[in-house]
């Protein structure tokens, strides 16, 4: 994480708490910020209140590990645990087959985040989760999403909304590697 990043999120905590002129000069600071330090302080101030994700994932898989270090790059607080059944995990919490990847994060509210699911949609979710949501999955394991990283190389995915009811739809379609972040 950036050293501005840091100093941001420590001045939202000294500025949320003050006076309103305070208030203020946040907010014109918050304006001033680039599009990923937005993005990354917007995850940081929403984990703030102890929000943890749970990653289920084998303790052998490489990507898996990527994956949760990209989470932790942009501010996303996680858990790794090993259990002895991955798929009863993505079963017990509604994973169809066909959605299912190598790993399974689950928010202290319950959604589900199946797969290489950039933090940056994991954080626009949970900010706002739609009605009747399950969460959101990357079905297979796409070259060039996060954790996935291999050269220059990159093939579109589909992010897809996993709904309670269990039908699904395109949460978010990635063409390029720099709408991931």
């Amino acid at each position: 994480m950036s050293k501005s990043v840091v100093h941001l999120a420590r001045l939202k905590r000294r500025f949320v708490f003050g006076g309103g002129m305070k208030k203020i000069t946040f907010l014109r600071l918050l304006c001033r910020l680039s599009g990923a330090a937005m993005v990354t302080l917007m995850a940081q101030m929403a984990f703030a209140a102890g929000e943890e994700l749970k990653v289920y994932k084998s303790p052998d898989c490489g990507c898996c590990g990527k994956w949760v270090e990209h989470l932790e790059s942009q501010g996303l607080e996680t858990a790794t645990l090993h259990p002895m059944n991955l798929a009863a995990v993505k079963q017990h919490y509604g994973i169809k087959p066909a959605y299912r990847s190598c790993h399974t994060a689950v928010s202290n509210d319950g959604y589900v985040f199946e797969g290489h699911v950039p933090a940056r949609f994991v954080t626009e979710f949970l900010q706002s989760p739609p009605e009747g949501a399950l969460g959101l999955a990357v079905p297979g394991m796409p070259v060039g999403s996060p954790g996935m990283e291999m050269d220059q190389r990159f093939d579109p995915y589909e992010v897809i909304l996993l709904k309670q009811d269990g039908t699904a739809e395109v949460y978010k379609s990635i063409k390029s590697p720099d709408q991931q972040y």
